[in-house]
């Protein structure tokens, strides 16, 4: 399919919206009542830093919603005032936090029902706005609501759609993305849809197992079951890794994507010849900048004297799971919670661990003096990080 083509065809709809509807004004006052806090602003003004008793809370200097979020949340919220009466549908969470996608359901935005781990696009009709969520939608999802007539409102982040032109760059040219992320979020199989031939890693330590195959050969049946759900269709890792092209989900950590491109650069050099580098290897910037922000001040935060530190976002955020990882390689005691109902009586905490695994931690809050880090992905509101640090004066008091 000529992906590129087929986005041209769909931003000449009439159909097609992308930009919102003219009522700015109205929205942004709703969102800053219902999400914006006045005690997060007092403690930037305070130099990201607020003593109470003997609770000193430490705020990461770049925290929260991103650009693309809360432009993804404003124009949900505008399609509601715009369509007051149509049945608005969403392909998937607008942002990856219970909060917001509860309030979407207040507004009466319904989800795509999942039908055997399938969507079932059939309760859609035509003339019914579907909203696109920021980290977009596959391809082939688009070409079923626009062949249905909906009306499509994308808020798909410009970062996201920066990927989706790089994959197809490599695919124009024949080369083989390989993309640093997650196969099953929602961010990489959208993607994936936009690439041609396509191979996914999660880390490092995949990554180097695709560079020690592509310089020494190896198992090839144990090269397709072990990506099995994460490259495309006839996939054969003896002719699609001579040309690769580097690419990633915007939320992954910045350092490991930079990792993983330097590897593969390597790799194609060793391979081939450093003079025949560009006839092997591409790469781009494709790393998010407001993702790359919240990292480099996690960096920055970890290294003050912290007792402890609460990340704060949704459990199936990204962007939220790289900050945890940066806190728990540094040693410090950490919690990632999505809300503050996590924090429960008897100085108990329920928090995602790395596995993904939720569990229970007793006696979380020290009793002496304490400093507490606290940062957010930037798929949350500062309501909610508000909340868990009154929550956590009140429980110090």
């Amino acid at each position: 399919m000529d992906t590129k083509a087929f986005k041209r065809t769909l931003q000449h709809s009439e159909n097609y919206n992308r930009k919102g509807f003219g009522h700015q004004a109205e929205v942004t006052t709703q969102l800053q009542s219902e999400y914006q806090s006045s005690l997060i602003q007092e403690i930037r003004d305070r130099n990201y830093s607020l003593q109470r008793g003997n609770v000193t809370i430490r705020l990461a200097e770049a925290f929260g919603f991103c650009w693309g979020v809360e432009r993804a949340v404003a124009m949900a919220y505008e399609t509601r005032q715009h369509f007051p009466t149509e049945q608005i549908w969403i392909t998937n969470e607008i942002i990856h936090n219970p909060s917001v996608n509860q309030r979407m359901q207040e507004m009466e935005v319904k989800f795509i029902p999942i039908e055997t781990g399938k969507k079932d696009f059939s309760v859609v009709e035509t003339n019914d706005v579907v909203i696109l969520p920021a980290f977009g939608a596959s391809v082939q999802e688009m070409q079923i609501l626009h062949d249905k007539g909906c009306k499509i409102v994308d808020t798909t982040c410009p970062w996201v759609s920066k990927v989706w032109n790089t994959v197809e760059k490599h695919k124009k040219i024949d080369y083989t993305s390989i993309i640093h992320g997650k196969y099953k979020h929602e961010e990489t199989v959208a993607t994936s849809s936009f690439a041609g031939k396509y191979l996914i890693v999660l880390n490092l330590k995949e990554a180097q197992y695709v560079a020690d195959y592509i310089l020494n050969g190896g198992n090839r049946e144990e090269f397709l079951q072990k990506f099995a759900k994460a490259c495309s269709a006839g996939f054969d890792p003896d002719r699609d890794l001579e040309r690769v092209g580097i690419a990633n989900q915007t939320t992954m950590l910045k350092g490991e994507t930079e990792q993983i491109g330097k590897l593969f650069e390597r790799t194609m050099m060793q391979k081939y010849n450093p003079t025949e580098l560009n006839q092997h290897f591409q790469s781009f910037n494709t790393i998010c900048d407001a993702t790359q922000e919240r990292q480099d001040a996690m960096l920055e935060l970890v290294q003050h004297n912290l007792d402890l530190m609460v990340v704060i976002g949704g459990f199936n955020s990204s962007n939220t799971t790289q900050l945890q990882q940066i806190a728990i390689e540094k040693s410090i005691p950490s919690y990632h919670i999505d809300c503050v109902e996590r924090i429960k009586p008897g100085n108990a905490i329920e928090h995602r661990q790395l596995n993904g695994e939720l569990a229970i931690a007793k006696n979380w809050l020290p009793a002496d003096k304490i400093v507490v880090g606290i940062t957010s992905g930037a798929s949350t509101p500062d309501k909610v990080v508000e909340d868990v640090i009154e929550k956590i004066f009140t429980l110090k008091a």
